[in-house]
């Protein structure tokens, strides 16, 4: 999956760091990397990437310009972690469905704090991990034992991001999870996403119905699929392409809320449907995976030009 150079990374122990520095956004501690030759900023809470441009771009992600940046609260846009379970609990398989004792949505990962563990920096690309123990902090919500750790690396080609579940437990560990990518877009009704043709997913806003996708797909108004696939896709707008390659992952979630749930959500505009859409590299549905004790698995998806 990686598009990164040949030349691997140094690890640097921090107050050494020659593009990374640490900065407070809202309540929230971040990393912000200004490098020569492209720019990122991920915080601490939820392991969230919420900005990455290469050098004269602008910003690859959909960021909310009423995003707020508070401790417990889950951030609108970039790329929030779906993790250890995607999407209502209720909807989620038995197996994964068991271990949750929240109604809450999309796992506890992307309000947690995760543990910075490494930078490493050369002139051509910068790599961060984090690290989440799920243990028996978060027993309220979830019963399990896993390590989650998230690996970012950044280049002048794209955004690679990559996340490692660990059963750290004695039984099977059953769990969902997506990168809930936030892309944007001119004008939605404008933009298509090639490379689900043919596919089969559910239509989670037609009583989840199964249907199969003919040709690209479009957006007109609100919309929340599942596909049966982790190919490589590619978003088209007015203003370009980008390039998604998932590892790992065969399913996909497309989302747009549409003008009406627009309306509805937290920290999100009226009018930000308009300039918006979520391809998620997931595991989810009929796609949840199961590890036995001390199994690993990895998602990830490399963002990239076409």
């Amino acid at each position: 999956m990686s598009e990164s150079s040949n030349r691997p990374p140094l690890s640097i122990p921090p107050g050494k760091w020659s593009f990374t520095r640490w900065n407070t956004i809202g309540q929230l501690e971040a990393l912000e990397v200004h490098h020569p030759l492209f720019r990122a900023t991920l915080f601490v809470q939820g392991a969230h990437l919420a900005h990455f441009a290469p050098r004269e771009h602008t910003d690859w992600l959909w960021l909310s310009s009423e995003a707020r940046y508070e401790p417990g609260r889950a951030i609108r846009g970039g790329i929030p972690i779906c993790w250890p379970w995607f999407g209502d609990p209720a909807r989620n398989p038995p197996e994964v469905r068991k271990r949750i004792n929240t109604g809450a949505a999309h796992g506890f990962a992307r309000t947690a704090l995760w543990k910075l563990e490494d930078v490493r920096e050369n002139a051509h690309e910068v790599e961060i991990s984090l690290s989440q123990d799920a243990n028996e902090d978060f027993s309220e919500v979830w019963t399990g034992r896993a390590l989650a750790l998230i690996t970012f690396v950044f280049s002048v080609k794209g955004c690679q991001i990559a996340l490692t579940t660990t059963n750290l437990g004695t039984s099977p560990l059953a769990f969902s999870q997506a990168l809930h990518t936030y892309l944007p877009t001119p004008d939605i009704e404008r933009t298509r996403l090639l490379g689900l043709g043919q596919s089969h997913y559910i239509d989670t806003l037609e009583n989840w119905e199964y249907r199969t996708q003919e040709g690209p797909v479009y957006f007109h108004g609100e919309t929340d699929r599942i596909y049966e696939t982790g190919e490589s896709l590619t978003v088209v707008t007015p203003l370009g392409s980008r390039k998604l390659t998932s590892v790992g992952s065969d399913s996909t979630v497309v989302w747009n809320p549409g003008p009406d749930k627009a309306a509805r959500l937290s920290d999100f505009p009226d009018s930000g449907w308009k300039t918006m859409l979520c391809v998620e590299t997931a595991n989810a549905a009929s796609d949840y995976r199961v590890l036995n004790e001390g199994q690993s698995h990895t998602l990830g998806v490399f963002i990239g030009r076409k």
